[in-house]
């Protein structure tokens, strides 16, 4: 007779409003793929409970926590203390227990970074990160602490972008002149592409835009649904390589639940995934 699965720990993400993540999905599936007695869940937290929640959650076998929107900034005064991605990022995605304290970290830099690292890029290529949301922060802490120096970074506004270019010594420019000069890697981080009313819009018109000599063209598209955005097919379409969303979805998913159970996500986790975003 089979053993039934029985989950001791639990974990799970927090927002408000909570979309239907796919953070569940993944995480369930390295539990019960792994044979780990822990069960992901979905709770949707109003930032006026957000103190409430946590004080629960020094009290309950909550063993660790992904953060969303609106609590990533929110949730840091909160806590016992934070790595040095999320200090550098000023945002916090993930919630860790370590010697008894309740820790946030950031693994958005590290699920962005990881396909680059796999790649070996000169630290001198030109950069066009466009967009400066919550994603963009931890886009623009990963390169940097990376020793990237050429980032150059655009907003449609031609003013929200202006804090963060301040923070992480990025170069603005205005969106009009955003293809003026030579990117080898040029990043995605605005909802253009995706899926719903923006589906079908690309932030980069690539047959404006020269690729810097001397390094790879690239093009990454932090957007997952779909996974092949209009960014991407015109970025193939000019001969770039490109890295589609759920490269870094999953990364930070991966990052989340190695520190959380010191093992890596199953392959059954990717697939499903991928499967879903079908």
């Amino acid at each position: 007779m089979s053993v039934p699965f029985m989950p001791q720990d639990i974990y799970g993400v927090i927002g408000w409003p909570l979309a239907q993540s796919l953070s569940p999905l993944i995480h369930n599936t390295g539990f019960q793929t792994l044979n780990l007695p822990g069960v992901y869940l979905r709770w949707e937290v109003a930032p006026d409970n957000l103190p409430r929640f946590l004080d629960a959650v020094r009290t309950l076998p909550v063993r660790g926590l992904s953060v969303t929107i609106p609590h990533k900034v929110a949730v840091m005064p909160l806590l016992d203390g934070l790595t040095r991605e999320a200090e550098a990022v000023g945002a916090v995605n993930t919630l860790f227990w370590e010697d008894g304290k309740l820790r946030g970290d950031n693994t958005d830099v590290t699920g962005f970074m990881a396909p680059l690292k796999a790649l070996d890029l000169p630290a001198d290529m030109p950069v066009l990160l466009l967009g400066a949301g919550g994603a963009a922060r931890a886009v623009a802490a990963g390169l940097t602490l990376a020793g990237f120096r050429q980032i150059r970074i655009a907003t449609p506004s031609d003013k929200s972008h202006l804090p963060l270019a301040e923070r992480f010594g990025l170069k603005a420019v205005p969106w009009k002149a955003r293809h003026d000069a030579p990117a080898g890697l040029v990043i995605n981080t605005t909802p253009l592409g995706m899926r719903g009313k923006h589906e079908g819009e690309s932030p980069c018109d690539f047959a404006l835009l020269r690729p810097a000599e001397n390094c790879p063209a690239l093009a990454y598209d932090i957007v997952y649904n779909p996974l092949k955005t209009a960014f991407l097919a015109d970025a193939e379409a000019h001969g770039r390589r490109c890295i589609s969303g759920d490269e870094m979805f999953f990364g930070q998913g991966d990052a989340q639940f190695l520190r959380w159970t010191g093992q890596h996500l199953p392959p059954a986790a990717r697939a499903a995934l991928y499967a879903a975003l079908q």
